[in-house]
């Protein structure tokens, strides 16, 4: 089993006077240097069924800065694992990937960990749930166990159930970060009954919740909607300034897809009297915290940076 670094510990943030709201920071991204956060949980019962039937290989799949890609790769090599990674956008190998490994930290890393990527089209990338397609991939690499884009299935979702313990029953809400909705749907099915758990997804639209509902088995949840600044990984001034200003004031980095959005989202709300007073909120930190490198290289043409 992957080695945990360190049990994810609840930090407090702060106490809003005015408002007798509290709010914490449930730290899963110090499980492990490399599979933090939800990747630990998305990954852990995947990892042991692979073992159990006797698979060499991974095989997932993901975009150039992917958390989930790296996770993966890193997991993989710990455990004895070969690991493929299915690479959105074919113009990023071939003669173009010595660039493209030394423009990107999380490609190389993935690499350096033993992951032998192959870089496809977008329009094969489609593809990736389809079983025609998940057919010539094991004829051109044998067989491997399949990890789905973003790590989500039910033994991602048994993982994030583990997420919340009995010490986290005095919340009244739970917050998380929502990208496929794996997450959120273990958070759900292991929340308690007094509690509330608000998502705030980093993609536009409410496309999410069909597919939140085919895991989740309680309705004590909700999605916040107007916070994703644009859609998946766009990000503006505003949002850079704030997750800076946050690392400042209270040592903890967070991301700009995720946790970053997320965090941004908690606070305009409790600003804005969402909450009744003297509440108590768990945020739930996700990790991805490596996509700060891909990040500043995009924020680098508009003379703009996080802090790392």
């Amino acid at each position: 089993m992957l080695h945990c670094q360190e049990k994810s510990k609840n930090q407090f943030i702060f106490k809003d006077e005015q408002r007798k709201v509290e709010l914490f920071v449930k730290r899963e991204d110090l499980l492990h240097p490399l599979v933090s956060g939800n990747k630990f949980r998305k990954l852990k019962y995947n990892l042991i069924r692979a073992q159990k039937e006797g698979f060499k290989q991974l095989l997932t799949f993901g975009g150039a800065f992917s958390n989930h890609i790296l996770a993966t790769a890193a997991a993989a090599n710990e455990l004895g694992f070969k690991s493929i990674g299915v690479i959105r956008g074919e113009e990023l190998g071939n003669e173009n990937l010595p660039k493209t490994l030394e423009t990107n930290s999380t490609l190389r890393q993935a690499v350096n960990l033993g992951m032998q990527l192959y870089f496809v089209s977008r329009q094969d990338y489609r593809n990736k749930n389809e079983n025609d397609y998940l057919e010539k991939l094991q004829q051109k690499f044998g067989s491997f166990y399949l990890i789905p884009e973003g790590g989500t299935n039910e033994l991602a979702i048994q993982g994030c159930e583990e997420i919340l313990t009995p010490t986290d029953l005095h919340f009244d809400y739970v917050a998380v970060a929502v990208g496929t909705g794996g997450t959120i749907s273990g958070v759900i099915n292991s929340s308690f009954e007094s509690q509330q758990v608000l998502g705030f997804p980093a993609l536009r639209g409410d496309f999410l919740r069909a597919e939140i509902q085919r895991f989740a088995k309680k309705d004590n949840w909700q999605l916040i909607l107007n916070y994703h600044f644009g859609g998946y990984a766009k990000v503006n001034e505003e949002l850079i300034t704030f997750i800076n200003t946050f690392k400042q004031d209270y040592q903890l980095a967070l991301d700009p897809v995720y946790t970053g959005k997320m965090m941004y989202g908690l606070l305009d709300l409790i600003k804005n009297n969402y909450f009744s007073k003297n509440t108590r909120i768990l945020a739930l930190h996700t990790g991805g915290l490596q996509g700060i490198y891909g990040m500043n290289v995009k924020l680098k043409q508009k003379g703009l940076s996080l802090l790392q």
